[in-house]
């Protein structure tokens, strides 16, 4: 009798220990990632925009359902959080019209960390649509921002995949910062990139256009890698002032008034770079500018780099350029080559 007491016994207290061991595995768990889904009309987790960025932890995806927001939205102290919009066509950010700009990632003092944001459309206020400040690793793609985009005190910025227009100063402004562009159609601004203070920034495959004066101005200390992008129907393509550094190499420069404009203090190398421009495609800064032929490197071409469609905007080379396989670059510009298609 005893011996069974004893086994029921121990069959209890194993069983009470086991359940104990259980509970306190459970205590100190973390929860996995969520997805937080905003709608305007209720049927998401939040109708607010702001309460959905802020109750996110980290590893947390917001997700914007189709609709106009006439929200602001600011994103600070948090780190590992998506933003994520249901397409560029489908849902916008009007904002309300209190503040400089739509869409603010970090805030002084406070920043931001490894903040992904895409598919959606950010329209301007004041000048201004999206500003990202004192951040680090900050990813926006495949998003339409109508108005300027400005960048101060970042690091590793990068901005893919996007349409940025319609300025009336510039398209990306970025100030004390470190980005990469990659991909981006950049148009219909007063100036297209303007790179200033101690910045160092990277453009490749783009398509800056249509820019009321230069496409690109890297200026101050910063330091610019321009590397197979199309500046095309700008007012200059490119401009190099104060001590800035920049190495330049694949890209086409055409149909501007000047192609690259450098300042005496600036230094500058390239390469396999296409100019094809009204006025100067090589011009040293002063009072007046004075065209400089002596900086024109061996490895340039200079020729109409024949568009598919250069009158309406169809930058693509055609598929049998010249400009395919040169100094190492699959093709020069931004797009690759594509046979013309013609209307019936």
């Amino acid at each position: 009798m005893n011996f069974v007491m004893d086994r029921i016994l121990l069959i209890v207290v194993c069983s009470a220990l086991c359940a104990g061991v259980a509970v306190a595995g459970t205590e100190g768990s973390v929860p996995g990632p969520r997805t937080i889904t905003v709608a305007l009309d209720g049927s998401g987790d939040f109708s607010s925009l702001q309460e959905a960025v802020d109750s996110a932890g980290k590893g947390d995806t917001v997700f914007i359902t189709a609709g106009v927001y006439p929200q602001d939205l600011t994103i600070h102290s948090k780190e590992k959080v998506k933003i994520v919009g249901a397409g560029v066509d489908k849902v916008v950010l009007q904002g309300r019209g209190q503040m400089v700009g739509v869409l603010h990632v970090g805030k002084w003092p406070y920043g931001a960390t490894d903040i992904e944001i895409s598919g959606l459309t950010i329209n301007e206020h004041g000048g201004h649509a999206l500003g990202v400040f004192n951040g680090n690793r900050i990813v926006l793609r495949q998003l339409h921002v109508k108005g300027m985009v400005f960048s101060q005190q970042v690091q590793d910025v990068r901005i893919e995949d996007s349409v940025i227009g319609g300025s009336e100063t510039t398209g990306l402004h970025f100030s004390d910062s470190h980005a990469v562009l990659v991909g981006n159609v950049i148009h219909d601004n007063d100036y297209g990139v303007n790179v200033t203070g101690k910045s160092s920034v990277r453009l490749e495959r783009n398509v800056i256009t249509r820019s009321l004066f230069e496409a690109v101005v890297i200026g101050d200390q910063s330091a610019a890698v321009l590397a197979n992008n199309t500046l095309v129907k700008n007012g200059g393509g490119a401009t190099f002032l104060g001590a800035s550094r920049i190495e330049a190499m694949g890209n086409i420069v055409s149909f501007n008034k000047v192609g690259f404009l450098f300042a005496p203090s600036s230094q500058a190398r390239g390469g396999y770079n296409l100019l094809f421009n009204t006025e100067a495609d090589y011009m040293r800064a002063g009072s007046p500018n004075r065209p400089a032929p002596e900086l024109k490197a061996a490895t340039d071409i200079f020729a109409d780099p024949r568009f598919v469609d250069a009158e309406h905007n169809d930058f693509h080379l055609r598929h049998d350029s010249t400009l395919l396989d040169v100094g190492g670059f699959p093709y020069l510009g931004a797009l690759p080559p594509r046979r013309p298609v013609f209307n019936q």
